[in-house]
C-alpha cells in the first residue's frame, strides 16, 4: 500500500480536515524538539519553565528556565520548511481546514497559513501577570540580559513569556481546537508524539485520524493510517497526489 496515495485520498474524500502539528515538523527548520533523541528535556529540567516556579521563584525562572526558551528564540533565522509550506498550500486550496499547533515558534503563520489555533502560545510576545500589559518577548529577554529579573511591567508586576507553561490552564485555544476536531471528517496528525495533555486527548474527539511521525506513538494502534516519515517528505508526496486526484 502506497502511504501517500492513502492518506491523498482520505483528505480528498473528507469535506472538513483539521490538522495537529507538533514538534516534529519544525525540527527541520532547526528549531530543538522537546522530547525527541537529544531534546531539550534531556539537557533540561522541564520543572524550569512551570508557572508554580514563575510565581514563587521568579529569579531563577529567569536565570534558568529562560534559557529554555531561549534555545528556541535563538533560531531567529528558521524559516519555514517544506511541511509548513504544504500545509499553507492545502489550507489555501480548501483541501484542510484549521491547523491546531503545539508549536510555539509561529512558522505555519510565516509559511502562509492564516487559519492557525496555537494551543501552546506563541513566544512573541510576552504579558504582565498584574494588568496584562502585552510586551515583545524580545524586549523581555532584553530585560533579563540586563540584569532585571525578574523583569517587571510599569506596574510593578513581573513580566511572563504568552506561553503555556507547566501548570497553566490550555483555555480558550484548546477548547476552539477541541471544537474544530469535533467537527471535521478527519484528523491529521503530524510531527507530535502525544505525551502531553490536553491536547493528546484531541484524538478521541475525532471521527477518524491519521498519523504522520517519524516515532511510534501510543495512538498508533487506533489510527486510520500511520506513516512513521518525516512531515515534510511525507506532506510533499502526498501533495503531490492530492493534485494528480484532482486533476481527475
Amino acid at each position: 500500500m502506497n502511504k501517500a496515495i492513502e492518506i491523498a485520498k482520505n483528505i480528498a474524500s473528507s469535506n472538513k480536515v483539521a490538522v495537529l502539528t507538533g514538534a516534529g515538523i519544525s525540527t527541520e527548520s532547526g528549531i530543538p524538539d522537546f522530547r525527541g533523541p537529544g531534546g531539550l528535556w534531556q539537557r533540561f529540567d522541564p520543572g524550569l519553565l512551570s508557572a508554580d516556579k514563575l510565581i514563587n521563584d521568579p529569579r531563577n525562572f529567569y536565570k534558568k528556565g529562560m534559557e529554555v526558551l531561549g534555545q528556541i528564540k535563538k533560531v531567529k533565522g528558521a524559516q519555514p520548511n517544506k511541511a509548513h509550506h504544504v500545509l499553507a498550500e492545502l489550507q489555501d486550496e480548501k483541501e484542510i481546514d484549521w491547523i491546531i499547533t503545539q508549536n510555539i515558534d509561529g512558522l505555519h503563520a510565516k509559511a502562509g497559513s492564516t487559519k492557525v489555533i496555537e494551543v501552546h502560545g506563541n513566544l512573541d510576545k510576552g504579558y504582565c501577570i498584574v494588568c496584562g500589559k502585552k510586551y515583545d518577548f524580545t524586549y523581555i529577554m532584553d530585560l533579563v540580559k540586563k540584569g532585571s529579573i525578574p523583569p517587571r511591567c510599569d506596574c510593578g508586576g513581573v513580566l511572563r513569556p504568552d506561553v503555556v507553561l507547566f501548570g497553566d490552564l490550555l483555555g480558550t485555544a484548546y477548547e476552539r481546537a477541541a471544537s474544530e476536531v469535533r467537527k471535521s471528517n478527519l484528523l491529521l496528525i503530524i510531527g507530535s508524539s502525544l505525551e502531553v495533555a490536553p491536547v493528546n486527548h484531541l484524538p478521541d474527539l475525532s471521527h477518524k485520524f491519521i498519523i504522520i511521525n517519524r516515532e511510534p506513538t501510543v495512538f498508533d494502534p487506533d489510527a486510520l493510517l500511520v506513516w512513521h516519515q518525516k512531515a515534510g517528505t511525507a506532506l510533499l508526496q502526498v501533495y503531490e497526489h492530492i493534485k494528480k486526484i484532482k486533476m481527475g
